[in-house]
């Protein structure tokens, strides 16, 4: 008999637990609501920069193995090398010494390697510039390591001048 008179009315905790509920279900839709958002701004904005991540997966992916071994090819051919030499001293027969490349060669040297990579990397950025605009400023980096290359050269070209001279 308490129960049919009291089936009409709400009680405080009823109530709080009705504003509880509430509560949740509006904070559910507006994530449920942000996260439709998100997700039609990302198929608006197009899809350039998965493509990109892709190649860069791939290239990671090849990549790094090659890099790896052309390091080890590098080691076990210069070890081989000492060890040759080494072998040839102890037999006592004369060893001729590679001849080291003057500093200006050195010079010129590095100036092609920092330019040609400079190049190359611009070259890469503007044509990626092409799909996404925003590659061009990390294309504008490449004038870091042409100028380097540019000072190499300066410096082989004083280099020989001051041997020209003394």
């Amino acid at each position: 008999m308490l129960e049919a008179a009291n089936a009409g009315r709400v009680g405080p905790t009823r109530c709080r637990n009705l504003e509880l509920l509430a509560f949740e279900l509006r904070i559910f839709h507006w994530l449920r609501n942000l996260a439709s958002d998100m997700r039609t701004k990302r198929n608006r904005k197009g899809t350039t920069m998965d493509g990109i991540t892709g190649l860069a997966a791939v290239v990671m992916l090849f990549g790094m193995p090659v890099a790896l071994l052309a390091m080890y090819t590098f080691y076990r051919v210069r070890k081989l090398r000492t060890d040759e030499r080494l072998a040839a001293m102890q037999r006592g027969v004369a060893v001729p010494m590679e001849a080291e490349l003057s500093e200006s060669a050195r010079s010129r040297r590095s100036g092609i390697l920092l330019i040609a990579g400079a190049v190359g990397y611009m070259l890469t950025f503007s044509i990626i510039a092409r799909v996404e605009p925003d590659a061009m400023m990390a294309a504008a980096f490449g004038a870091i390591p042409f100028t380097l290359g540019l000072g190499y050269f300066l410096d082989s070209a004083l280099i020989r001048r001051d041997a020209k001279a003394s």
